[in-house]
């Protein structure tokens, strides 16, 4: 069991979850708001997506990424900021003909998936380590792309966390260990209960962990009904804590919640444990972070 533990909060993440709930935050101003009030309610870390403010559709602008970031340094809230590159990976087909790409497809080089990194330079950045059946669509990391962004994000001096879907893409991010572009202690994820990939089960932490180096942190999730299910098995598994209305809307059957109320019940179910949780500060110690307080120039 992990009896110092770190809550991350995705805060809004890419679906199309704005039309499910009017709490999911859309504008670069609601996003920001949302992060620090998960940070008040106990998350150390922030994991960031952007979206149209007038739409609530998926967005990778970077001038997004810039207010979200500069609104957060602005407060005066400690919270590790984690923006996402998830973005620019997704292909969509023509339901008749996979030979035909749709508009919604959005696909781009490794370094236009990465350069709101380079701009704001987060403590954490988050690389997804494969490629997968999503929503009906696919998204495409291929192995090199990844390795290009990685490098990019090194250079930097940003900390990747790597999502791992399944333990195909566990094996896609030990090549990229072995390779040298994920330095230091390694940073992972577990990302369970999405459909094409592997189920919220103790069995899915057990395999994935099992893969992992013995130096690497781990955190895991499940989404919609596992998410607090799965907070407690990563907490007695030994691993740390991701919740957020990118995974689940919803409080408890029928209630809608905000980021805040998932933070508050994941550290109730953490202390209910017998696990501390930790703060920003410990977290950057523990994950061996630079204090990141203001843009690159």
């Amino acid at each position: 069991m992990n009896k110092d533990v770190f809550i991350t909060c995705a805060v809004t993440g890419a679906g199309d979850s704005t039309g499910r709930s009017p709490l999911v935050p859309k504008s670069p101003a609601e996003i920001a708001e949302s992060c620090l009030d998960a940070a008040r309610a106990g998350a150390a870390i922030v994991h960031v997506h952007v979206r149209e403010p007038d739409t609530g559709k998926a967005s990778r602008k970077l001038e997004y990424y810039d207010e979200v970031v500069e609104r957060i340094r602005a407060s005066n809230i400690d919270v590790i900021i984690n923006l996402t590159c998830g973005m620019g990976g997704m292909l969509a087909l023509d339901p008749d003909n996979p030979a035909i790409m749709t508009a919604e497809s959005d696909l781009a080089t490794p370094y236009q998936r990465v350069e709101h990194v380079g701009r704001n330079r987060p403590e954490i950045c988050t690389i997804d380590c494969g490629s997968m059946n999503f929503g009906g669509n696919i998204v495409i990391n291929r192995t090199a792309d990844l390795e290009k962004m990685c490098r990019h994000v090194m250079e930097w001096g940003v900390k990747p966390e790597l999502e791992v879907f399944d333990m195909g893409q566990v094996g896609i991010a030990l090549t990229l260990i072995g390779k040298g572009v994920v330095p230091g202690d390694p940073l992972f994820q577990f990302c369970l209960g999405i459909d094409g990939g592997a189920p919220a089960t103790a069995e899915s932490i057990t395999a994935m962990r099992a893969m992992i180096p013995h130096n690497a942190h781990w955190a895991a999730f499940g989404i919609s009904h596992h998410e607090m299910p799965m907070a407690a098995l990563a907490v007695i598994m030994g691993g740390n804590v991701r919740v957020g209305l990118e995974d689940n809307l919803y409080l408890e059957r029928g209630v809608l919640a905000t980021n805040a109320q998932l933070v508050e019940k994941s550290a109730r179910i953490i202390r209910d444990l017998g696990a501390n949780i930790l703060s920003p500060a410990e977290t950057r110690n523990k994950l061996k972070l630079e204090h990141r307080t203001r843009r690159a120039a």
